[in-house]
């Protein structure tokens, strides 16, 4: 019969419960990168975006985002799906029609926080093409 030491057992314990704690946080971060990227994914598209911008004036129904923005039925419901999915809209129905809303305004807030950072981006660009062309 093998005896191991209350030392050993408390290393042992102590190993398997760092080892533990250390997959569940990886495991927590591949989740929270995962959602990340799926919202990442929902804004990746120019048209997903305008349809964000659109319903954050009113909520709207499919054919009103189609006749506004210019983009065919299928492809508006298709990207509304996408944006349902990922939890940025929400639909509700009234009679027969489904009217999609924007969930969380902050998003819009992000957005217009990116078209900043891509306005300096640019306007930096600019100033370099400037430069070079003296």
């Amino acid at each position: 019969m093998m005896t191991i030491s209350i030392h050993a057992l408390i290393q042992i314990y102590e190993y398997t419960k760092t080892e533990r704690k250390y997959m569940i946080s990886q495991t927590l971060a591949q989740e929270v990168s995962q959602l990340e990227a799926d919202l990442c994914f929902a804004l990746a598209d120019p048209n997903r975006i305008l349809i964000l911008y659109a319903l954050d004036e009113k909520p709207r129904n499919v054919g009103e985002l189609t006749q506004e923005l210019g983009i065919t039925q299928p492809t508006t419901s298709r990207h509304l799906k996408i944006l349902r999915e990922r939890g940025l809209v929400s639909a509700n129905r009234q009679g027969v029609v489904i009217q999609y809303e924007l969930n969380d305004k902050r998003l819009i807030q992000a957005l217009d926080l990116l078209r900043s950072v891509l306005r300096d981006r640019l306007a930096y660009r600019a100033n370099l093409m400037e430069e070079i062309g003296e």
